[in-house]
């Protein structure tokens, strides 16, 4: 699905994007309600770029990724934690463009999640290159997702990705 989202471009950087893990659900632009194999998903665009709310058999898992004001916890390149029973791993990336690249790669991308069905995209007004683009999966038992940040005014774009799933118990020796 992909939509206008219904704010001011802000000149944001990315390197004022911040991950926390937990956090209340946020206002959101628009929503993407899903169900994969009993996992429920919910994609958040907010105001600041994503948040996912992810719950199955009574626990729950709560990412954010946004420029959020007072918020002090850097994007970091990996996190892995234990949440109760599930393994979390979140990994992102900052890849710089020229500007030819940067449209062309913004283009597939809106291309690729507009048309999936578990896939949410927002543009900002006042450039079309300018979005927060989400895609959800489930696979072997995990929850997926992966989500991308595009900065044009810096030709950055931050890809995010990250897992949720059942712990697997580490082999006896």
């Amino acid at each position: 699905m992909l939509t206008t989202l219904q704010t001011a471009y802000s000149d944001t950087r990315a390197a004022d994007l911040a991950w926390t893990l937990g956090r209340e659900p946020l206002p959101a632009l628009a929503v993407l309600d899903l169900e994969l194999a009993g996992a429920k998903v919910q994609l958040r665009l907010l105001g600041a770029s994503h948040q996912v709310l992810l719950e199955e058999d009574r626990r729950t898992c709560s990412e954010t990724v946004a420029c959020l004001p007072g918020s002090s916890t850097p994007l970091p390149l990996g996190v892995a934690e234990s949440l109760g029973d599930w393994d979390y791993e979140f990994a992102a990336r900052v890849e710089t463009l020229s500007e030819g690249s940067f449209a062309g790669r913004a283009q597939e991308l809106l291309a690729l999640v507009a048309d999936h069905p578990h896939g949410l995209a927002g543009t900002f007004p006042g450039s079309p290159y300018a979005f927060t683009a989400m895609l959800a999966q489930r696979t072997e038992g995990q929850v997926r997702w992966r989500t991308w940040h595009a900065y044009p005014q810096e030709g950055q774009l931050v890809v995010t990705r990250t897992r949720v799933g059942a712990r697997v118990p580490a082999a006896m020796s």
